[in-house]
């Protein structure tokens, strides 16, 4: 089971010389070469089991010899950055992103690339003209998320130990509900941007969209490890005991139902929450209203589309003045409040339905977005498993990340799939 376990035991057990990571890496390769989830589509072999040599033969960072793989819409040096858009397929980059410098000088070594949607304009799949449709490692059939879901499927499938994403519209969050795995939208501007782009030159852009880059991993101290050498800073957790914790509650909305077997386990988990202690405090914080955040939501991701060539749409300005205030009503609640919790999405991974797009996934994920709030998705049940949502108040990813930590020895995390 070693290519289930986290990044962090991994980790301990190369610097104190029980694993190689020249061996770990090679045994990598050959699980990545037999998959056929096609989650991971890009790999630079020679350079990574040069680096596993170099990293058995001295002491580095906190991830020093691990192995991972990153998101085919960073830049890697050496590997292309494609987007999914055979335009872009050969377009080698020259240099890396800050996410991949700064994960290499914690001493990752970064293989190869995850699969994404074509230019990341899906949340619900993952498919591209380049390297085609990635499989969900729970069930073949059904579909892993997007645009991160090669990312996530990899995770599931033992084919990385920590991986990099990115959200907008919940394609961090949505492909690790989908496929078992925790992942993190951190607050707008924690990891810098630099290198997540398409070939070419950098939009332009006259503001700051509510978009993250982020990790995703087996467990939440992974993601916090992966946060910690990526990030600009990071505040520690206002909690350090489970029992600590005082939480909102939203598990349902008759704006966007969940579905019964969704409901059900994270009914289940909140109980098993608040018999360990927890304190839960039920319904949407005041001045929140979900349907009209969710509409919001929308307006900006329309916005950020139409930011790309250089457009404004009508309504810019009662939208930002919208979005502070609803920023406001967040952080009067997290006065009081810890963490809020809700679905990351109403349903357990759909089947594979090029017909469908199923927009109504980011009704859940909005609630986070729009103030730009850092959120944990954390799997719960199984073994199609559903998302818990840990949203964290603005700037403390950390007590989200926490949360989600102490919550898996009552609720449980991530379970290899089954076979």
């Amino acid at each position: 089971m070693t290519f289930f376990r986290t990044a962090t035991e991994v980790a301990a057990d190369l610097r104190r010389g029980a694993l190689s990571s020249r061996e770990l890496t090679e045994q990598l390769f050959a699980r990545i070469d037999a998959s056929d989830v096609n989650a991971v589509v890009a790999t630079r072999r020679e350079f990574a089991l040069e680096a596993a040599s170099r990293a058995d033969a001295t002491t580095g960072g906190p991830l020093h010899g691990v192995p991972m793989t990153i998101k085919d819409a960073f830049a890697v040096a050496g590997l292309p950055t494609t987007w999914g858009e055979p335009a872009f397929a050969e377009s080698v980059a020259d240099r890396d992103a800050v996410v991949v410098e700064r994960l290499q000088a914690a001493g990752a070594i970064v293989v190869g690339k995850s699969n994404v949607h074509h230019l990341l304009a899906d949340f619900g799949r993952t498919e591209n003209p380049v390297f085609g449709r990635t499989l969900n490692p729970r069930d073949h059939a059904r579909t892993p998320g997007g645009s991160s879901g090669g990312a996530a499927a990899a995770l599931a499938a033992g084919l990385s130990f920590v991986e990099y994403g990115s959200d907008l519209a919940g394609s961090i969050r949505i492909p690790a509900a989908y496929c078992g795995v925790y992942g993190l939208k951190p607050t707008p501007g924690t990891v810098p941007l630099r290198g997540f782009q398409p070939p070419g030159p950098p939009a332009d852009l006259v503001r700051e969209f509510p978009s993250a880059v982020g990790p995703l991993a087996r467990s939440a101290a992974d993601l916090r490890l992966a946060l910690s050498v990526t990030a600009e800073q990071l505040t520690s957790s206002r909690r350090s005991r489970l029992a600590d914790f005082r939480v909102g509650v939203v598990l349902d909305d008759p704006a966007c139902p969940v579905t019964g077997e969704v409901g059900a386990v994270l009914s289940d988990a909140v109980d098993a929450l608040a018999r360990a202690g927890v304190r839960v405090v039920d319904g949407w914080p005041e001045g929140v209203d979900p349907v009209v955040q969710a509409e919001a939501f929308g307006f900006q991701v329309e916005w950020f589309f139409a930011a790309q060539e250089g457009r404004e749409p009508d309504g810019a300005d009662d939208q930002e003045r919208q979005r502070a205030a609803l920023g406001a009503a967040w952080a009067r609640y997290f006065a009081d409040v810890d963490v809020f919790l809700c679905p990351t999405v109403f349903t357990t991974a759909p089947a594979h339905d090029d017909r469908r797009r199923y927009d109504d996934q980011v009704f859940w994920i909005a609630q986070a977005s729009l103030p730009g709030l850092p959120a944990v998705s954390a799997p719960i049940g199984g073994p199609l498993p559903a998302g818990l949502q840990v949203v964290g108040p603005a700037r403390e990813d950390d007590t989200a990340i926490t949360f989600a930590e102490l919550a898996a020895d009552v609720v449980g995390g991530f379970v290899p799939p089954a076979g």
